[in-house]
């Protein structure tokens, strides 16, 4: 008969329409029974020799990722799961001496549609639980055996796949990667380097509405760092950005629970303070004088690639990207606006350009703009 393949099961589950098809129960068989050519052999004969030994027990998880095309038969699915399977066990039972436990995780890489499959260490004999930071080693050579870059981590616990959505990822995912834009004629085009979550004013149910913009923004700015998996820790409250302030001596304990402003010196502060993380501050006077900064921006977005939180007057914004034209000085501005105030749909914020590209005419021509603009840590 035809050969059953993958294709098949994911075609009959549709057909029957199935909550899911994504994912099938499969029971691994093996024949041991002999070939009725074989000749049996004699009946063996044991030797036991007393003899001391230490024993350990050890817990060997297997979590295993198969990438097939549909046409693949089901015969070599199974073949490839026990390959799989069998692969893991030796990475994992060359660990045993000094490891207890080990875990086996996927890591999705930038521009690969394959994840990598890493078995680490979890717990050592003496009953030590390892963490990112026992594990700097083992990440250092697979950044070396991938030729992956030194200072972004890939391989961090934080940045697993665990193939669903958490339910606590309520907010847009990178909103930009949606938005339509007719570029600037022979500009040069930079945007920011992995995700982030759009945070703005009245999310979680917490009202911000005129006066939290720049709390929203330093929200969306961490957002990226939890993304890329420098940190596990969410975005700081309000209220956690206003203790940073008064910890550090920016603010007075008044500050704490009020709805005061906050600018782009004391976001930096709150990154540094909360994060490590050190920020550039770049002024302008004007923000006429918007229209020069094409190049720096540029610079920033190749290099550093994280937003940037710019405030001017009484607003606050995130600039996710630039187009800039060195010959005609004509300058396009990628926006992520933190004055939202309606529901977490695409659709909305982009059709209302909360969202989307501006010119320079967006800027209050006279009011000064100082530019926070966080480095990326140099670390995996």
């Amino acid at each position: 008969g035809d050969k059953v393949t993958l294709g098949s099961l994911v075609s009959n589950a549709k057909k029957r329409k199935a909550e899911s098809c994504s994912c099938w129960l499969l029971e691994l068989l093996q024949d041991t029974s002999l070939p009725k050519s074989c000749v049996l052999p004699p009946a063996p004969t044991l030797t036991l020799t007393p003899s001391h030994a230490p024993i350990a027990q050890v817990t060997i998880p297997v979590d295993l990722l198969a990438v097939l095309p549909l046409i693949t038969p089901l015969t070599e699915v199974a073949v490839a799961i026990k390959s799989g399977i069998c692969a893991q066990l030796r990475l994992s039972g060359e660990r045993i001496g000094s490891i207890a436990s080990t875990s086996v995780h996927h890591f999705p890489l930038p521009n690969q549609s394959v994840s990598v499959t890493v078995v680490y260490p979890t717990v050592t004999i003496e009953g030590k639980l390892l963490v990112d930071e026992d594990l700097i080693e083992a990440r250092k050579a697979l950044h070396c055996l991938l030729c992956l870059p030194t200072n972004r981590p890939f391989f961090r616990l934080i940045n697993k796949d665990y193939f669903t959505e958490p339910s606590s990822r309520y907010h847009l995912i990178s909103p930009h990667t949606s938005v339509k834009h007719t570029p600037v004629l022979g500009g040069q085009l930079a945007v920011v380097q992995g995700d982030y979550s759009y945070h703005h004013y009245l999310q979680d149910k917490f009202d911000d509405n005129g006066w939290g913009c720049a709390y929203r923004s330093l929200q969306t700015l961490w957002s990226w760092f939890v993304h890329q998996g420098y940190t596990s820790l969410p975005p700081p409250t309000h209220r956690a950005v206003q203790e940073a302030l008064v910890a550090v001596g920016d603010k007075e304990g008044s500050f704490v629970g009020s709805r005061q402003w906050i600018g782009s010196f004391e976001v930096s502060t709150c990154l540094n303070h909360l994060l490590e993380v050190v920020s550039k501050i770049h002024h302008c006077s004007r923000g006429a004088d918007l229209a020069g900064i094409g190049r720096v921006l540029l610079n920033h977005f190749h290099v550093q690639g994280t937003p940037v939180m710019i405030g001017g007057g009484v607003l606050a914004h995130t600039i996710l990207g630039v187009n800039f034209s060195e010959n005609s000085g004509e300058i396009q501005f990628l926006i992520l606006d933190p004055h939202y105030t309606g529901p977490d749909d695409l659709k909305s914020v982009l059709s209302k350009g909360w969202c989307g590209w501006k010119s320079i005419d967006f800027w209050d021509q006279q009011a000064h703009y100082n530019l926070c603009m966080p480095q990326r840590p140099n670390e995996f």
